[in-house]
């Protein structure tokens, strides 16, 4: 099934099967091979321990298949900032799209500067759910990948590409 013009929730959890975080619903722009891309705006989410808030800005999320990270780029009006997960490969089951958090992230601004965040918390993580040497080794290339796409401003880190899926989005949800 595509699920494309579908709205699903998303899950993330932890390594040790734990949930983590729950998004209520995102529009489904983009379903292949590679990613999915959903696109939302003040979606409700639930923590763990039962705390609600909603999102403040629009959003598009890419949520990569193959590759150990997912991008949620935000519509702001000094531009679009992009903040990556390091994750596993995420996977659509049961109406949700799913994947395994591990903490690391890096945010990308509209001025270009970019920024490591969570790494007291990776480290804390990799003790807690002992990540292994292996898992941490991957999630560092994947990082450094990362860094390097958007230094470039590969996909997805194009304004213009999230700007157009944004506007699809807008028009999916007028009609």
């Amino acid at each position: 099934m595509s699920y494309f013009g579908h709205w699903l929730a998303i899950k993330s959890f932890k390594h040790d099967g734990s949930l983590h975080r729950i998004w209520d619903r995102g529009l489904v722009l983009e379903n292949n091979d590679d990613f999915i891309v959903i696109a939302s705006k003040r979606t409700k989410v639930v923590e763990t321990n039962g705390r609600c808030w909603f999102t403040k800005e629009p959003a598009v999320t890419i949520f990569f298949k193959k590759h150990w990270w997912n991008v949620i780029c935000m519509i702001k009006e000094d531009g679009i900032s992009y903040y990556c997960n390091i994750a596993s490969p995420s996977l659509i089951s049961n109406g949700y799209i799913i994947y395994i958090d591990y903490d690391l992230d890096v945010k990308l601004f509209p001025n270009d500067y970019t920024r490591i965040l969570d790494e007291k918390e990776y480290s804390s993580h990799k003790q807690i759910y002992s990540y292994g040497e292996r898992l941490d080794k991957v999630l560092h290339i994947e990082m450094q990948k990362i860094l390097d796409k958007m230094h470039k401003r590969e996909f997805p880190f194009q304004d213009d590409v999230i700007s157009s899926y944004y506007s699809k989005f807008l028009r999916m949800i007028k009609k």
